[in-house]
């Protein structure tokens, strides 16, 4: 391990400490109410955007939906662009208010609207639930656009993790639906391919901090209900093994080289590309899954900026 640890950002190395020893054996009780760290209090400019929880229609037959709705302060004088964030958490973890102060900096600083949206969770509820969930929030938002003051011409999805992975499912599906269209992905270091978890060849440097390869079988057997990497798993509940890419929307991907899912992620990259579907790929050395828990170094520092340049660049936001 030593030596793995070495391939690590010096500045990343500590934070390491900070990552919970992840044990799904016992059950998941233990680290749904305790794996995410309080958060901070908020500044004032931050405390401006406005915060509110609504329950919209789910999908046809399926319970009401979470959502927590993120207005700047302001008038919007013109509709404002929007984005639908949805939470990591292997699939089996988090809620929609986990990334709190996140969004609200980022409907500060892109003058948009967020939707979060708290998606029900695996085991307990099986693909293809939650990614009807995410699209009930798309249907929502571009349906209530003008009441909510957003552009429907500019609404992005986005997600870290098994958040990315839902966000590139519901791109998916969108365009399979000919639902709402969406103008951009934006997929953090996303969770694609559930054949990882069966590969003849694994990386031999990735997968060893921040999300294991045991983690990433339970998450996805959580999901699909099925073995992952099986021939029973259903090409449309896994984004990379759907076929045909063609006419889904611009992509930014970000991933860490020594994060599990780096290889999926690339050649995710690659097949979008080749399917005519423009797409901005970030690496980043040194770092492990979930590096943005040192939130101070260079890295994340780097990452943040890449994400938010992006994002405005697709919804059209002069800064």
């Amino acid at each position: 391990m030593n030596d793995r640890l070495n391939l690590v950002a010096p500045e990343l190395r500590a934070a390491l400490e900070s990552f919970p020893n992840i044990d799904f054996s016992g059950g998941l009780e233990p680290f749904r109410s305790g794996i995410f760290p309080d958060r901070p209090a908020l500044p004032p400019e931050l405390l401006a955007v406005r915060r509110e929880e609504r329950m919209i229609p789910g999908h046809a037959g399926d319970p009401d939906v979470r959502i927590l709705l993120y207005t700047p302060p302001g008038g919007a004088g013109t509709p404002r662009p929007a984005i639908i964030d949805i939470h990591g958490g292997g699939f089996v973890l988090g809620n929609a208010d986990m990334s709190d102060g996140t969004n609200r900096a980022l409907a500060t600083e892109l003058a948009c609207v967020i939707v979060s949206v708290d998606y029900r969770l695996a085991p307990e509820t099986v693909w293809p639930g939650a990614l009807h969930d995410c699209y009930a929030a798309l249907i929502w938002l571009h349906d209530n656009a003008a009441e909510l003051g957003v552009d429907p011409a500019r609404i992005a999805v986005a997600g870290g993790s098994a958040g990315g992975g839902h966000a590139a499912a519901l791109a998916i599906h969108a365009r399979d639906r000919g639902g709402p269209a969406i103008c951009f992905q934006l997929l953090d270091f996303p969770m694609l391919d559930d054949r990882v978890c069966t590969a003849a060849d694994p990386h031999p440097y990735c997968g060893d901090f921040g999300w294991t390869a045991e983690m990433n079988r339970f998450g996805w057997r959580s999901l699909l209900g099925a073995e992952p990497g099986s021939a029973e798993v259903p090409e449309a509940a896994v984004p990379a093994r759907t076929r045909e890419l063609a006419g889904l929307p611009p992509a930014y991907i970000m991933v860490g080289a020594l994060d599990l899912f780096l290889e999926e992620d690339i050649e995710y990259a690659r097949r979008l590309t080749r399917a005519g579907v423009p797409v901005e790929l970030h690496v980043i050395p040194g770092a492990y899954h979930g590096f943005g828990i040192a939130a101070d170094a260079p890295q994340t520092r780097q990452a943040v900026r890449l994400r938010t340049e992006a994002l405005a660049r697709a919804l059209g936001v002069a800064r």
